[in-house]
Formats: structure tokens, sequence, C-alpha cells
């Protein structure tokens, strides 16, 4: 009725119409408002006021994964932090304390990048200690820019009091948190090979690396056996030929280095006689590499001498192809596989991880000729002073003079790249300080947590993370930087081994960093600390990894922070943090209190475009974030994250933001209409018991209930897709498309203060108290826009709120649910009767219809329930039921239903609009039907039993 004008012979009787109120009424700028609703809140200590409200109630802890304090957010970050802020907000809709404690990753790299461009290098045009200030300085800043935006998204939490890396009391325990650990025993030094920058000149975290394609030179080489008797011995049979074992490798810059040939075992090979332009040699190759190896090397026909498995050359010595005054020994390996390659590989300890390893159980030298910059040292034993890559083609000449070069060939693979400047990184041993994986059963410890302590969502991130675990190597934790919390150990000149006084000493650091920051460290000389013994002991200055920083909160933060706990209930970050922040923060806590520091993981997704494709400019598929706020308002952007499967990629495009926005319109159009028929309406006075409740509107609650129990459900599963497809449904179905225009016609034609009446508002009121609530998590905005609007609300936050308790019979309903689907579904295939009768033009608006309906017995049972009430079902002005014995009509969907439709009989009500024989038959009142009559402000009120 409220999409119609009353004719002019009943404009008496407007009046007596019960109109909607409109002060919850759809705005435009919903942006603008937004961000003026933010105010009001955080000058009213909003956040305060939810910690209060949930004092001495069960903790809920959701430990904010750090952002790194440089640059623009972008949809990734609003993803994360929207899902975290949903957690935290329907935890406390649960009743639990659920504190949200926002926090900051602030040393490192991309930061004194920022800063050198400003004030220029350290030691060059300015002194650390200047440089550190203006690190700190500009961290600040971009804390600042990047929380407002993260406020903007209505994400609540301790923002005036957020954890930063880089506060003196962080920083101090973060130092503590390292004298834990080595106590522990987990930390040494070692020379070993790490992830290594040339453009950073530092090492790099396994977190730190990437994957991108590169341009190499494939080469195959050839070592020479030393001495043919011992082979031939090793053999059993008479070699009499050179024999070359033949390696390949992508990195020619490396062979300087190496110091051995790692065989398998196990693996077969073979002895091959091969005719060259060198004339008739022997190779010596895994035995299924032996073809594609001689067809790379354009050699026809090799003749098999001998079969052998690798273990029958162990010790065998071989001349370096490139040192004439070196030779190196065959040794045996498990990471030698032949599947591709040659089934030999070449061994530089220096520069991988593998080789390192194997060169341990040989004794192996760890010869690192390469600086931090790329170039070969002034020791090196050839190409000094050159860079690696200018030395590779120069090397690969002088293999292939020395008759050693079988093969040569640029190839495009994957190669680890740095993730800040997206070079190519190289293997690099360097004196540093790792934690163990193996010493003191860290790796088996953290692997037993991940199996027994850990919850996952999704599932697939157990497997994840394990197989990291599993195959992760020592944790290189030192880092040559300024801008970094210290590693305030002292090593004694000769031995290399700590001082006695570490644990005394690593407290005393910590608690001068607590006042003076890490500068109390840095600015002073070992001699400060240990008197006299400082001739015999260096003080490291190397810095820590910055994952050590953020994966120690669990020390420095949850464990020093009253209103949190430590282990913490969640950790939520995206798939990438499987390798970052969760297994540094899992390998820390392990080390420092052989437990998890989180109960549960919860990984999501990247942002994509509808392809698939990485958000980026230079794609051209990058969408700002102030042009989606602006579209969608916080709310609707909020939405688009609990709409989307976060354990999936998460397409994002202006035809998906265009869907979301209408699905946010038509949440809020229901609320809008919930709130504005409860205009006058006093819940203290003027709600009915749910059993005197009309049966439609005791239904509406019952589904209500069973609405809010999956939500609940939902929201605890943190499948928050599934909340809004239960909300958007409840819309669209329960209410849109069926309760809500049914009562209508009850909401403004029956007596304002009417059992009719009062029934409705009793439903609508109990269904906006829980809407609201549903919704508060996601639609922050808007239900807090709407809460003060529910009639005697007594909370000033929906977010002090906890669930709705929905008020359902607790008699035998007057209709069944079986018999609400059926009539729903009768009430489906009408209305298709109707549409086509009105594109026929034989009746104009549903209320002009009459319908004749002919049901088989069961059906026609349940139709006869509502008797006259049915027209108001079906919203029409006569409904006849008949049996279905004599049916006529159309066949419709519905198995055993028939529906003819056609123009009601009688005249149109001025005030109701329904067509009926009775309207001008009472002179008193021109123009209405008798029912309109009763429910005039005079006349007794209208009292209904089902619709």
């Amino acid at each position: 009725m409220s999409d119609k004008q009353t004719p002019e012979n009943a404009v008496d009787y407007k009046a007596t119409l019960n109109l909607p109120g409109t002060e919850f009424a759809m705005k435009a700028n919903l942006a603008v408002r937004e961000a003026k609703w933010l105010e009001e809140w955080y000058a009213d200590n909003i956040y305060q006021q939810i910690r209060a409200s949930r004092i001495g109630k069960k903790k809920y802890v959701l430990h904010d994964g750090p952002p790194y304090a440089n640059g623009s957010l972008h949809l990734g970050h609003v993803v994360n932090k929207v899902l975290k802020d949903i957690i935290v907000k329907s935890r406390t809709l649960d009743g639990l304390d659920a504190p949200y404690v926002p926090g900051w990753d602030c040393h490192g790299l991309p930061i004194e990048l920022k800063v050198e461009e400003k004030v220029g290098k350290v030691g060059v045009k300015v002194d650390a200690s200047t440089f550190r200030k203006a690190c700190r300085e500009y961290a600040y800043t971009q804390v600042e820019l990047q929380k407002k935006d993260f406020i903007r998204m209505g994400v609540l939490g301790d923002w005036d009091n957020p954890y930063l890396t880089m506060n003196f009391k962080q920083e101090a325990d973060i130092v503590r948190a390292l004298g834990e650990i080595a106590k522990a025993g987990h930390i040494e030094p070692g020379l070993k090979p790490v992830n290594w920058c040339m453009d950073c000149g530092s090492s790099l975290a396994e977190a730190e690396v990437e994957y991108e394609d590169k341009k190499s030179d494939a080469i195959d080489v050839g070592f020479g056996v030393v001495n043919l008797a011992d082979l031939s011995k090793k053999l059993g049979v008479t070699v009499n030929n050179p024999t070359d074992i033949v390696i390949w490798t992508t990195t020619p810059w490396t062979l300087p280095a190496n110091q051995a040939v790692a065989l398998h075992a196990e693996i077969e090979y073979q002895l091959v006689e091969v005719q060259s332009e060198r004339g008739t040699q022997n190779l010596i190759l895994a035995k299924d590499l032996v073809e594609s190896a001689c067809e790379r090397y354009k050699l026809e026909n090799p003749k098999v001498l001998a079969d052998f498995v690798g273990a029958k050359l162990e010790n065998l010595q071989l001349q370096h192809p490139l040192l004439t005054d070196r030779q190196v020994p065959v040794i045996l390996g498990e990471h030698v596989i032949a599947t591709s390659g040659t089934g030999a590989v070449h061994t530089a300890p220096g520069h991988g991880v593998d080789d390192y390893k194997v060169g341990l159980q040989y004794n192996l030298t760890v010869d690192n000729p390469v600086g931090g910059n790329g170039v070969y040292l002034p020791t090196a034993p050839i190409f000094a002073g050159e860079h690696i890559y200018k030395a590779n083609p120069q090397i690969i000449e002088a293999l292939n003079n020395a008759g050693k070069l079988w093969a040569h060939v640029a190839i495009t693979h994957s190669y680890p790249h740095c993730w800040r400047h997206k070079t190519p990184i190289i293997f690099r041993a360097t004196p540093q300080w790792f934690i163990s994986m193996d010493a003191n059963g860290l790796r088996q410890d953290a692997l037993n947590a991940i199996e027994n302590e850990i919850g996952f969502v999704p599932d697939w991130g157990k497997n994840r993370i394990k197989s990291m675990i599993e195959g992760r190597p020592d944790w290189c934790i030192s880092r040559q930087r300024t801008w970094g919390v210290p590693i305030p150990f002292f090593v004694h000149k000769d031995t290399n081994e700590l001082h006695p006084r570490t644990p005394e000493l690593i407290e005393e650091v910590a608690k001068l960093i607590e006042k003076e920051g890490i500068d109390g460290w840095y600015n002073r000389e070992a001699k400060e600390f240990i008197g006299d013994d400082a001739e015999q002991y260096n003080a490291v200055r190397d810095t820590l990894d910055v994952w050590f920083d953020s994966g120690t909160t669990h020390y420095a933060v949850l464990r020093q922070r009253e209103e949190l706990t430590d282990p913490a209930d969640l950790y939520l970050e995206g798939s990438d943090q499987h390798r970052g922040w969760f297994q540094s923060s899992l390998l820390t806590s392990i080390a420092i209190n052989k437990r998890a520091p989180y109960k549960a993981l919860l990984t999501h997704g990247f942002t994509v475009d509808e392809k698939g494709r990485k958000l980026s400019k230079s794609l051209g598929n990058f969408i700002p974030l102030e042009d989606i706020v602006k579209q969608l308002g916080a709310d609707g952007l909020r939405l688009y994250v609990a709409s989307s499967d976060y354990r999936y990629e998460i397409a994002a495009s202006k035809e998906i933001f265009n869907r979301v926005s209408d699905s946010y319109r038509r949440i809020r159009n229901t609320l809008r209409f919930l709130l504005a028929n409860l205009n006058g309406f006093k819940p203290s006075t003027d709600a009915l018991p749910v059993d005197q409740l009309i049966a439609l509107d005791q239904y509406i609650l019952q589904r209500a209930a069973e609405v809010q129990k999956t939500i609940q459900q939902a929201y605890e599963d943190m499948n928050f897709h599934l909340v809004s497809n239960a909300l958007t449904s409840f819309c669209i179905n329960d209410l849109g498309g069926f309760y809500l225009d049914i009562i209508k016609d009850r909401q403004y034609t029956t007596k304002a203060d009417s059992q009719a009446r009062r029934s409705a508002q009793t439903a609508l009121y109990h269904l906006v108290q829980a809407f609201v609530r549903w919704m508060s998590p996601i639609l922050s905005f808007t239900a807090q826009e709407a809460w003060p609007l529910i009639p005697e609300q007594s909370e000033k936050y929906v977010f002090t709120a906890e669930w709705y308790d929905i008020p359902v019979s607790a008699t035998a309903n007057l209709v069944s649910e079986a018999d609400w689907q059926t009539l729903i579904a009768v009430k489906s295939a009408v209305n298709k009767q109707i549409e086509a009768a009105r594109n026929a033009k034989l009746i104009g608006s549903n209320l002009s219809a009459k319908v004749e309906i002919w049901a088989t017995p069961d059906l026609k049972a349940v139709l006869d329930q509502f008797a006259d009430e049915l027209r108001f079902v079906l919203i029409t002005s006569t409904v006849i039921v008949k049996d279905f014995d004599a049916a006529q009509g159309e066949v419709t969907d519905l198995e055993g239903l028939r529906v003819q439709v056609a123009a009601a009989e009688g005249e149109k009500c001025a005030r109701c609009w329904h067509v009926l024989p009775d309207v001008n038959t009472h002179s008193e009142h021109p123009g209405l039907c008798s029912r309109c009559i009763i429910n005039l402000p005079t006349g007794q009120g209208e009292e209904r039993k089902y619709a």
C-alpha cells in the first residue's frame, strides 16, 4: 500500500492509515556520514566502553600480525583487518572479552631505503645514530597514515595504544626473547650459506625470498679423474681413456668455490666411451641420463664400459676444471637426483645449503670468495675484483679452452629473488647467527605442536606449514643493517665463545634499551658492559632479522599486556605467512615456551582480478582503495570481504563491487522497513506474548530463530560468506519475498492498537533486535546507525550487546513448519498465474484479482486452515479454494494445484484498496469496506488468528 496513492474520494480516511515512520531513511553520501560517526564513536571512547562491558568475562584473543610500517594501504590490507574485526565483534556478541590490540612492524630495510633517499647513506652523509632517529620518525608517520585508514574501515581496537616493534619497551623485550632462546641452547654462530641480496648488502630470511623467472647460463662441466688406476680398481675394469665425471649447473660463478662432486650412493651410473672432437674419452653419467646428456653434447653411439652404483666412487679424486692446484673428492649425498642434469652435483659448501650440509659430513672447506656486493674478493683464486655476473662468460670461455665444457645453453627457470628489490639473490657463506632447527629438537617440537596443538582454518594450512618446517634450513637471524634490534652478544676473539655472563648482560642491555631505545646499545663501547674483558671479546654489531621482531610478539606483547593472553586463541594472516610470521612465531615460542603461541591459525587468500591476476598498476587492474570507499562506503567494502570465501583468492572488480552494492541496498532497505513500521510502538506496553501472536508472526520468529542458529554457527566457524548469504537470503526470501509483503496491509490498515497490528509490530521488534546484531560484525556502521532507533533501546552501542534471545512459542504453533512451506509453494505458483493475468490485461494490481484454487485433499486441508485470511497471504481481494475433483483453471508447477485468475467482483475500497462487494454499503462511511470501518479509530479494531 505504501507505493500507491489514496483515491480522492477517500482522502478523509488517509489520516487513519498507519503509515511507516521515516527515521531510518536511505540517505546519500554514506562514506561522508561514516567518517562523521567514527569521530563521534572515538570521542566517546567506544573501545573502552566495549572493554568495560566484558570485564570478568572469558577472554578470546586474536593477536594482530603486524603490517609493515611503510606505504599506503591496499585492498589486501583491508581484507586482513576486516576479517579480524568481524571475528572480534562476533566473539564479543558471544559474550566474550575479545580485546583487539593492533600492531606494526617498524624496523628493517624498506624503511632504511626510504630514509636513505632523504638523508643519505650511513657513514657517508649521516652518522648511524642520526640515521636511526630518522628511521624512527619515518616509521611513526607511516603508522599514523595506515592507522587512519584502518580506523576508517570501522575496525575497532586500542588504536591509541598499539604495539610497535620500535617502542623502547618492546625493543627491550625482543632482546630478552633472544636471551631466552639462547639460554635454551637454540642459538649458534656459523659460517653458513645464506640467502644474500647484493642490493641489500645483507642476508635475507626465507620469507623475504620470492621466486621469479631468470635467464641463466646452464653448463655441463667435466671434472677429470686424477688417477685412472684408482678408478679401474673401484670399478673392476681397466680404464685407459681420459675420464670426466660431468656436472650440470646454472651458476658458473660458483665453480671457483667448488670443493667436491656429489653422487648418490644408490643411483646407477655408467662409464661410457664417446668419440668427440677431442678424441676418445670416457664420461661418467647417471644411467637414466646418458641418452639425454649425450644428445646435449652432440655425441652419438656412446659405448657402455661399466655399470655401477655411486657408492663405488666415494673419495675418488678429481681435478678441478678451473684451478690446476686443486683436486676435489667424490662424495655421496642424499640430495642428488637422476631426473635431470647428469646425476652428479657440483658441490660448493659456501654457496648452497645442501652443499653445506653434505660438506659437514666430509669436513669440506666452506670457501666464499664472493663479497657482499657480488664481486670476487681480492683473495679469490681467480677473477678477483670481477662481478660474478661479468665473470660468468669468462668462466665459460676458460672451461671451453680447458676442454671441460661439454655443453652450454641459456635457459629460463624459476630462481630466488629479493622481495624488496626484485633482483636475483645468491647463496653466500658469511659469519651469521642462527637458530638451529635440530641441535635441541626445535624442528621436531614444532612438528609435534602442528600435529597436536593447533587448529587450522582452512584445513590445508596444516600440511603447508608442516612441509615448510620439515624442509627449512637453520634460521639465520642476523642482519648487517643499521635500523634494527641488536644482537647484544660478546664473542671471544679466539674461541668464538659467548661471554660467560651473557644472560646477565642481556638483561643489562634490555634495561638500557627500555630507557634509551636501541641506541643504548649501539652508542656504547664493549668496555662499558664487560670492563677489561673487552680486550678479549668483540661486541656483535649485527641486527636481528625483522621476522624475529614480529615472531616474538607472543613474548613482547601477549605476555606483557594484561588484557591479552599467551597463547593467543587465533593468529590470522594471508597464506604467505606460513613461511613468514606464522612460522617465526611458532619457532620462537617453541624455543622459549615449548608450546605454540596460538591455538588456531586462519589463512586467507590474496586479492586478484576476475581473471585471477594479481592486482597491480602495471596490469591496469588496480583499484585505488579510496575509489572503492567512495563507491561502497566502508560498510559496502566490509560486505565485499565477508561475502568472499577467503579460503581462496578473492576476486575484485567494479562489477563485483556493483553486486555487493545491490546486496547492501537489499539489507538496508529491509532494515529500513523493520524500523519504519515500529513507529509509535512501545515494547514495554504494546508487545504481545509470543503465544498470542498471529500464526504468521509466530512463524517468522521461528524462522528467524533458525536463521540465527545458522548465523551464530557460521560466525563461530568463521565462515563469513555463509553469514552474508544467510542475511541476504532471509531478506529476500523470508522477509521481502513473503512476510513483509503480507503484513503491509495489516500494518497500514488495521487499527493502530489492534491485536492484528500489535502482533506484527511485536514480531518486527524481535526481528530488528536480532537482525541488527546479526549484521553488526560485518555492516558495523549501518547496524549502529539503526541501533538507537529501536524502540526503548537500553544500550548505547550495538557492539556491547550480546545475541538476542528470539522468543518462539513454547506450545505448538497454530500452523506447522511443513504447512508453512506448502503455503509458500502455493503462493509462488499463484503469483505466476497472477503475473500472467496482469500481462494479459485481465487484471491490474494483485488486489484487483479474484483467485480460484483447485487443490488435492492434503493441499486443500493446508489452505483451509486460513479460511478467508488466505487472501491476505496471497495479497488478493478474493480467494476461493475448491476440491481438485472438479478442477478447472491453469496447471501450475505445483502438483495437485490448479489456479484461475479473474477480476475481483465489487468496488475498490478507498482505504485498503481491496476490491470487495461490501464497499459503499455503509452510508456513514462511503467508499469503505466493512473491514476498514472497524479499523477506524472509532472502531473496535480487528483480530486475526492466522495471517
